[in-house]
């Protein structure tokens, strides 16, 4: 059995639509502390990131055996560029690792960190995923307090398209009169449009226990709407609360028409709107470059990352 990678949905859920790719995490927990996090609920201090034990040499085991026609998603549960990485660099030594033996990565996260690695996600087969919620930096500091501003994550796409890496955002999740005006989603798409960003999923909020109590605690003038869709009109699947089927069912159909008036991808995350759906995965992985003769594939030595300039955590 591998050590720490696996393949993705591990609980087989049936409103994931996700092509067949691994899951890795260098970090268990993450220190973003996203209200909405589901994270809370399966790890145990999952607000308190620390690296995985020997993660780096168990990695080293596990890429012996996996499957390379596979992706790697990097990562799931826990953002790779958790503040803590800032000084420990493990996702870096595992993004070098990655693109000198030629596995074919995505990368989820939130934070411009990630613009610190160009040199090594230039020269690999990558792809980068940005999960950016809003556009308004105060809901945003009140939704994800220790993340970068939604203005940094946006300049480090336009960074990352630039030096021809594929890009695609996730506009997740979104939350019922807290940050899903019209105006304010279509002036974000513009945004990730005009910068090169190539495809968008998105995604309305799910409620657990725990999630829905940092909510409730953190937007109290929302608890009444949110505990009537969430507990009232909503329902249960797989364990987790969802929106009433229409409404959630409008809010795709409302970002699926705005994105792709500007020549982008739509895909829905674990809504079941397979229909909706216009690009070959839901998850970006199909941006994955194939392996490109410009591109040298980067030394295992090649920690050269001067002139690459980020917000600092």
């Amino acid at each position: 059995m591998p050590y720490v990678l696996r393949l993705f949905d591990p609980w087989r859920n049936p409103m994931c639509t996700c092509p067949p790719k691994y899951s890795l995490s260098p970090y268990t927990g993450c220190g973003h502390m996203c209200r909405y996090c589901y994270i809370t609920s399966y790890i145990r201090d999952g607000f308190k990131p620390r690296v995985k034990e020997n993660f780096i040499s168990k990695l080293l085991i596990d890429l012996r055996k996996i499957d390379r026609s596979i992706p790697i998603s990097i990562s799931n549960s826990s953002d790779p560029y958790t503040p803590q990485e800032y000084g420990l660099k493990i996702t870096r030594e595992t993004l070098r690792i990655l693109a000198s033996r030629g596995f074919k990565v995505i990368v989820l996260t939130k934070s411009d960190m990630v613009v610190r690695d160009i040199d090594i996600l230039r020269r690999g087969m990558f792809t980068v995923s940005m999960t950016v919620t809003t556009i308004d930096d105060r809901i945003a500091s009140v939704l994800e307090p220790y993340a970068p501003p939604p203005l940094s994550r946006i300049k480090a796409l336009e960074m990352l398209t630039s030096m021809g890496i594929p890009c695609s955002a996730r506009i997740d999740p979104i939350i019922p009169g807290v940050n899903d005006d019209p105006r304010s989603l279509a002036k974000l798409i513009s945004r990730l449009a005009e910068i090169g960003v190539r495809h968008i999923a998105s995604s309305t909020y799910k409620a657990k226990p725990d999630n829905f109590r940092r909510m409730i605690e953190a937007l109290p003038e929302k608890s009444t709407l949110l505990r009537r869709l969430y507990y009232d009109e909503g329902y249960i699947i797989h364990g987790v609360r969802y929106l009433p089927s229409k409404l959630r069912l409008d809010y795709m159909r409302m970002v699926k028409e705005i994105v792709e008036s500007y020549g982008m991808t739509f895909s829905s995350c674990r809504e079941g709107f397979r229909e909706l759906q216009s690009s070959p995965t839901c998850d970006g992985t199909h941006l994955i470059p194939s392996e490109n003769p410009s591109r040298s594939r980067i030394s295992l030595d090649d920690y050269d990352v001067d002139g690459i300039g980020y917000v600092s955590p």
